[in-house]
């Protein structure tokens, strides 16, 4: 395929920098698959205010997103208060980029909604205790913030996701004044990018352990988490990150205790106490 040589080269350079190594496609490429090879977490950000109206066009993206039945289990509150966000940064571990931003959105699972719906019009919703709901309800608000987030890339717009917020459920959900049937599943940092404090695109696993033809197998990833494992290494070393260890070692810290869960191993729990019996 003929591609236009800005594009040709855009699309060499971008498959380059996610994989952490040449890889190359002989396929269709525009510039949506342009902004979506780009994606990087940022987190610096300008003072800079966004264009009017920035919010309620990033809320009709997420809303163009996938619902399963369209029951559209998802809500998000939407944080500019300079003192709410700082509470937050507190909340997420001391992460400044979260007062940095101009908009900080809180994406929620919400199945208050629907129990409300069914509640005044004397109805059951006994199917709101189970475990689907809940999983459809994070699906959904996962689902549209990803949209929010290609729409805001696509204006020039940095973001970075922030899951730290599961870390103090009891506290976001205070701050937030959430009532039962909603739980918020992850933060997201949207603004212009910083440009004296670049973020690079960071690699992403070789396809040889993620896509797998017909069936699954564990066996035939070893040798592409292995060559992860030196490109990450080599990532770490240019961005200069103090990052000891290779991405195998990073992963299995992560996942070695309940503690390693960073708070999260309670959120069963808390889950509960929220209306979610997940049965």
């Amino acid at each position: 395929m003929t591609l236009a040589p800005d594009l040709s080269s855009t699309k060499t350079s971008l498959l380059r920098d996610r994989y952490g190594t040449a890889f190359d496609l002989d396929a269709p490429w525009n510039r949506t698959l342009s902004d979506l090879f780009s994606h990087r977490s940022i987190r610096a950000y300008l003072s800079k205010p966004l264009p009017s109206d920035t919010l309620e066009l990033l809320v009709a993206a997420a809303q163009s997103a996938s619902t399963s039945s369209n029951l559209q289990t998802w809500s998000v509150v939407a944080i500019t208060d300079q003192a709410r966000k700082e509470r937050f940064a507190q909340l997420a571990g001391g992460q400044s980029h979260i007062q940095q931003c101009p908009l900080f959105l809180v994406w929620v699972a919400d199945l208050a909604r629907l129990a409300h719906i069914a509640e005044n019009r004397g109805l059951p919703h006994e199917g709101l205790n189970y475990l689907e709901m809940f999983l459809m309800a994070s699906i959904d608000a996962s689902l549209a913030a990803q949209n929010a987030v290609i729409a805001a890339e696509s204006l020039g717009l940095g973001t970075v996701y922030i899951g730290a917020l599961r870390n103090q459920p009891e506290a976001v959900s205070a701050e937030l004044n959430l009532p039962k049937h909603v739980f918020a599943v992850f933060g997201l940092c949207v603004g212009y990018a910083d440009p004296e404090k670049p973020a690079a695109i960071k690699p992403r696993l070789p396809q040889e352990a993620v896509l797998h033809q017909e069936q699954y197998s564990l066996e035939i990833q070893n040798e592409a988490i292995e060559h992860y494992d030196e490109t990450m290494t080599r990532f770490y070393a240019e961005q200069q990150m103090n990052t000891p260890g290779n991405w195998s070692q990073h992963s299995v810290d992560r996942i070695a205790t309940p503690e390693s869960l960073r708070n999260r191993a309670q959120l069963r729990e808390f889950l509960n106490n929220l209306g979610f019996e997940l049965r």
